[in-house]
């Protein structure tokens, strides 16, 4: 008896240890203030993400309200201007606050919760890099001393991190002596190359990760090995022919993707709604067009037309980035060769299988099909740019990750076509062979 007692005394000892070990990985995530940094030539900017509670109690405004007033922006922008502060060995650097605003948002696991926003400008004085400075802030921190301030390093053109979530440091109070020290930011020295290869990078990452820019380059191509006769896709185009047709869509593509592309990095207004929604709606005629033809023999054409809107999405890319002078130049030229080398990676990937399949019977009903599915996440996709969001719409995003899958099917389904082909050439001798043997024999029997 004893010893069961003092057993279960021992695993209710271990059980509380555990328990107690363990429970601050089950803590709950407390909201913190982020600063991302976007690196530019001659200045920086940071966008700033703050809990709406901790800034209500450390500033005393009140946000209690709905949405934010002039006067609510006001004060926040004065309140930040006190409590942020930048300086190198050359001097104090200008910091402009602008762009208040609030949101809903999550981090690392947090539950959603209200934030207020704003976009900080910082300025060296003149002559002086912008990759390395002490950045002193304390809003929020200097009240609410548990709370946290994670510096993160969102691009850096000249190192070709242009999509970046890098960790530059924390700001935390400092428990012995209750000073709240600056943070040291000195970024490593780039070139005019790492900022060429992060954008053709970049390039190829938004046409991966790009599904609806994928789908109506592969939409167009369904086609393109077949001929076109009394408005119905019958026969097959020759190789050589099929594969100039494909040649001809996509540089037409890419022509026309490459004219918008460099007007919106230039300045021309892109209204992104419209723009994708129009996307949308190239998708839908695209595969309308791979089940029955509605402009045969001008898919290059359309492609160049639908090209300049599908242009226009990249360059909200680039736009965002606020680049001139040599780094814009560069990376119009990194930003297009990424996109061209994605583009033809994909055509290489799917073209091969497509021509064998096209000589096969069951191109026919996989091509239909093809086409059914894309419409079908087209469609979704319009309704959802529309501002209807809709649960086709989410599935049709979840595509992309569909499309190494379905590549290799159609691998496996071409392969298999060859070899069957060759198991048939091989055995068509052996036949014809024997059906003389047999005539050459019969006589004599």
């Amino acid at each position: 008896m004893r010893r069961r007692i003092l057993a279960g005394a021992a695993i209710a000892l271990i059980g509380a240890a555990t328990f107690v070990v363990a429970a601050p990985a089950e803590a709950h995530v407390v909201p913190s203030t982020t600063i991302e940094l976007d690196v530019h030539e001659s200045y920086v900017t940071a966008t700033l993400t703050l809990p709406e509670t901790d800034l209500a109690t450390a500033s005393g405004i009140d946000l209690t309200s709905a949405g934010l007033s002039d006067s609510d922006e006001a004060a926040i922008t004065e309140y930040l201007e006190e409590h942020f502060a930048v300086t190198s060995d050359a001097g104090d650097w200008t910091v402009s606050i602008a762009d208040i605003g609030s949101t809903e948002t999550e981090q690392w696991g947090s539950t959603p919760f209200e934030a207020v926003t704003a976009e900080a400008t910082i300025t060296p004085p003149t002559g002086v890099s912008p990759r390395a400075f002490t950045l002193d802030y304390d809003a929020i921190i200097h009240q609410v001393v548990t709370a946290d301030v994670f510096a993160i390093l969102h691009s850096d053109w000249e190192t070709g991190e242009l999509e970046s979530s890098r960790s530059l440091g924390t700001i935390t109070v400092d428990t012995v002596t209750g000073e709240i020290p600056p943070l040291t930011v000195s970024l490593d020295s780039g070139s005019a190359w790492q900022g060429f290869i992060g954008m053709v990078t970049l390039g190829v990452s938004h046409i991966a990760e790009g599904t609806d820019h994928q789908l109506f380059l592969l939409t167009l191509l369904l086609p393109a090995p077949l001929l076109a006769i009394s408005r119905r896709w019958t026969g097959v185009a020759p190789t050589r022919r099929a594969v100039r047709g494909i040649a001809a869509i996509t540089i037409a593509f890419t022509i026309g993707h490459s004219v918008t592309l460099a007007l919106g990095a230039l300045g021309l207004p892109v209204p992104q709604a419209p723009v994708e929604a129009l996307i949308a709606v190239s998708i839908i005629i695209a595969a309308a067009h791979a089940i029955r033809p509605i402009f045969p023999g001008r898919e290059p054409l359309i492609a160049g037309l639908f090209g300049l809107v599908h242009g226009m999405a990249f360059s909200t890319t680039l736009s965002s980035l606020s680049l001139s002078g040599v780094q814009l130049g560069l990376s119009l030229l990194g930003f297009n060769l990424g996109i061209e080398i994605m583009q033809l990676a994909v055509v290489a990937l799917v073209l091969p299988p497509l021509l064998v399949l096209a000589r096969t019977r069951v191109y026919r009903p996989l091509r239909i099909t093809a086409a059914a599915v894309t419409t079908v996440a087209a469609v979704g996709w319009l309704i959802d740019r529309v501002g209807l969001a809709n649960p086709v719409g989410a599935w049709a995003d979840s595509l992309g990750e569909m499309s190494p899958f379905i590549a290799a099917g159609l691998w496996v389904a071409a392969v298999v076509t060859l070899f069957r082909r060759r198991h048939h050439a091989a055995a068509a001798p052996l036949a014809s062979m024997a059906t003389r043997n047999e005539a050459a024999v019969s006589p004599g029997s």
